[in-house]
């Protein structure tokens, strides 16, 4: 699929945030090639007016010499409005070129739906404090070609988990979003858990979810829908994951819970 494609100058590459785990965000790229239906990130359509999320990305070129002259102490989160791998990535090597800007000192957290993340492991490994993950779901066949059609598969990012694991670079599986009779939160620990450095889960979250994917919900996966419109039914769904991944007995860094309201349990 084509996107428009806007360059522009960024004023500063590391913005304060308040995302758990993190105190700085950097963002290379406004916008998603991956085009996942559910992505919480589409509000930024709201300040980007260039159509429907996934047919446009803003590329902040200047970014690999911005991080060349900022210093920032913290944890630094890349990315939180577009995926740092997504599929231009390949061409432009902005990414690329802002790890190797960057001070390695700094304590970098990444998460992409991409195993072009494997390319960069050389860059990862300059770093003295870097995690990389992948966000896995098991969305597959029919319902990833509709929610998620552009990123890689997740049998491909389960592997990406594995190399950087064979390589000595901390990993972290992201189960997200967590939806059930879609995704099965045991197996997927089952498949990663001898290479995976820890976990972080997520339940969807529906309101910024977007009207068209809670129409997709809701048609196809009544049940599903029913669960996380109903706030008794979504607290006990909760709690029900949450013992299995407590049973589990794998490293969590966090569980994050959107009802009532966001908490994160450690």
């Amino acid at each position: 699929m084509e996107v428009k494609v806007i360059k522009i100058k960024a004023k500063r590459a590391f913005v304060p945030t308040r995302i758990p785990g993190a105190d700085y965000v950097i963002n290379q790229y406004v916008g998603c090639q991956h085009a996942c239906m559910y992505c919480y990130a589409k509000f930024m359509c709201k300040w980007y007016n260039y159509g429907k999320w996934g047919t446009w990305i803003v590329v902040k070129e200047n970014l690999p010499e911005l991080v060349k002259k900022e210093r920032v102490k913290g944890k630094v989160y890349m990315s939180s409005v577009s995926d740092p791998y997504q599929p231009i990535e390949k061409k432009l090597e902005l990414t690329r070129n802002v790890l190797k800007n960057m001070d390695k000192n700094i304590k970098l957290g990444i998460l992409t739906k991409s195993c072009l993340v494997l390319r960069d492991i050389d860059v990862f490994k300059e770093f003295k404090d870097v995690e990389v993950g992948l966000t896995i779901n098991g969305f597959d066949g029919s319902v990833k070609k509709e929610i998620e059609p552009f990123s890689s598969s997740n049998e491909r990012r389960i592997e990406a988990l594995k190399v950087l694991h064979e390589n000595g670079i901390k990993n972290y599986a992201f189960i997200s979003p967590i939806i059930p009779n879609l995704v099965d939160v045991k197996q997927l620990i089952k498949e990663t858990k001898s290479f995976v450095s820890f976990y972080w889960f997520e339940f969807l979250n529906l309101k910024p979810s977007g009207k068209e994917f809670r129409e997709w919900l809701k048609q196809n996966y009544p049940e599903s829908y029913g669960v996380f419109s109903d706030k008794a039914k979504a607290e006990k769904y909760v709690k029900e994951i949450v013992d299995i991944i407590k049973k589990s007995d794998v490293p969590v860094r966090g569980v994050c819970v959107h009802y009532p309201k966001l908490t994160v349990v450690k």
